[in-house]
């Protein structure tokens, strides 16, 4: 089981990833630890997920690698991603027994999203 995915973010864009995580994916802040919040960042909680963004200061995103993230309705997700302007691609029909698609956060990091077909 696994406790959370960190994602790399550059330094002092933590109210973009807040903007994206948050406004556009609907989840939760969690508050850091105080010896963590130091570092920058910040942690979201939300639909059986823990996403951590850490600071990076030579900050490259990872436009292959990507959590795969379980979601309850990836209709409306690709629409209020769309709607704020964070391109989709479904692949559909590639993985059996599941519908998915690839988007970008904020940053330029790859991220999965999918759900069991019924």
């Amino acid at each position: 089981m696994i406790h959370h995915v960190q994602l790399a973010c550059p330094p002092r864009s933590e109210d973009l990833s807040r903007a994206f995580y948050a406004g556009v994916l609907g989840m939760v802040e969690k508050p850091k630890p105080p010896a963590l919040a130091v570092r920058g960042g910040c942690w979201f909680t939300g639909y059986g997920i823990e996403l951590h963004l850490g600071v990076e200061d030579d900050f490259r995103p990872a436009r292959k690698a990507h959590p795969g993230l379980l979601w309850p309705d990836l209709d409306d997700l690709a629409a209020r991603l769309e709607a704020a302007g964070h391109g989709v691609t479904w692949g559909d029909g590639e993985l059996p027994g599941m519908r998915r698609f690839h988007t970008h956060d904020v940053h330029g990091n790859r991220l999965e999203f999918l759900a069991p077909l019924p």
